[in-house]
């Protein structure tokens, strides 16, 4: 690995940041580096605030997809809402799945089989919602490159709302909203959320749409901090908050789905490292060994037992995958030796 050094700020707004802040040398450079190079700036970064979220209709599309579910859920219409079989996409699912269904019942969820369908959305899914009479496909963590998807579902008069954060092509499905930070034409100021933040920020669309406040929805953002800790985006802006208030959720509340998880690790406390490695390869195993249907489950289900009899199911999916793991390791490095083998011999 080769370390590559930032280039040091100028000393007077290191000696600036110093002053108003009362802290030493190294941590004024290390926080300038960072761009954090004012006391509300610093304020920011060490006291993360509910209020320091955007407002989620600068997304482009907000209105139309707030719009949209509404209309669904006035007309008695089916949902179906699809995600990708990984940690961001089957927290996205679960959140968006348990917020509607608080007032809504007519909620189906989808995760394409990994090995069967492959990732995005797919073909079944779509035949699934017609043969269901489902009028609209709420896309979480995939569908900005769906264009052929998206059309086919319009044949059968099925509309979509997709929410993703994966960069667009030069042309974007024709769905009836498309939430995504990083199209070229949406002026949201915060580009690095993941599939469930994107997930998120239309859940409190919904809300606000319905007079509510934010604080009402700490309690779904353990999926949120989950998602964010397991897709490696930056912890910067939105996601810092996101992940603060998750973390504490996880520590304090955390959904049964998640507690029971936590329950299969006995740790007391847990950083966002531990997260990484020890919350997001268990959902993340559902998904490879088994179905990301496992997982939905898991993190969705409302009765504790229940949940911890699912958290030990996937607690074998995860033993299987390690044991997968080292053995693929292995043959891998057996291969590298007969490479070599060969190659010196050649010599």
């Amino acid at each position: 690995m080769r370390w590559v050094f930032k280039d040091k700020p100028a000393a007077e707004n290191i000696d600036a940041l110093k002053r108003v802040l009362g802290v030493d040398t190294t941590l004024a450079t290390l926080l300038v580096q960072r761009g954090i190079d004012s006391y509300e700036k610093a304020k920011s970064f060490f006291r993360p605030s509910l209020s320091d979220l955007h407002d989620p209709f600068l997304m482009k599309g907000m209105r139309l997809a707030v719009e949209r579910i509404n209309f669904a859920i006035r007309k008695n219409q089916n949902i179906l809402i699809f995600g990708d079989y990984d940690v961001d996409g089957t927290t996205a699912v679960s959140l968006l799945a348990s917020y509607l269904k608080e007032e809504y019942t007519n909620i189906a969820t989808y995760i394409p089989d990994r090995y069967k369908e492959g990732y995005g959305v797919s073909y079944e899914s779509i035949d699934f919602a017609r043969d269901n009479d489902i009028q609209l496909i709420i896309a979480l963590d995939c569908g900005i490159k769906a264009i052929d998807k998206v059309a086919y579902a319009k044949k059968y008069n099925i509309d979509f709302i997709i929410c993703d954060h994966h960069k667009p092509g030069s042309k974007v499905p024709d769905a009836v909203a498309v939430l995504n930070p990083k199209q070229e034409d949406c002026t949201y100021p915060y580009t690095e959320l993941c599939g469930c933040g994107v997930g998120f920020k239309l859940i409190q669309g919904l809300h606000r749409d319905k007079g509510r406040t934010q604080e009402d929805l700490i309690p779904y953002l353990d999926l949120v901090a989950t998602a964010i800790a397991a897709d490696i985006v930056p912890i910067t802006g939105e996601n810092r908050i996101l992940a603060f208030y998750g973390l504490q959720v996880i520590n304090t509340n955390p959904r049964n789905g998640i507690k029971a998880l936590l329950h299969q690790v006995q740790k007391q406390e847990f950083t966002i490292t531990d997260v990484v490695f020890m919350i997001a390869p268990r959902i993340n195993a559902a998904g490879r060994i088994m179905h990301g249907n496992f997982a939905v489950s898991l993190l969705t289900e409302l009765d504790l037992e229940t949940a911890k009899l699912e958290a030990k199911k996937i607690e074998e999916y995860n033993t299987s995958r390690k044991d997968l793991d080292r053995k693929m390791t292995a043959a891998a490095l057996q291969q590298i030796k007969k490479i070599t083998r060969n190659i010196d011999l050649l010599r």
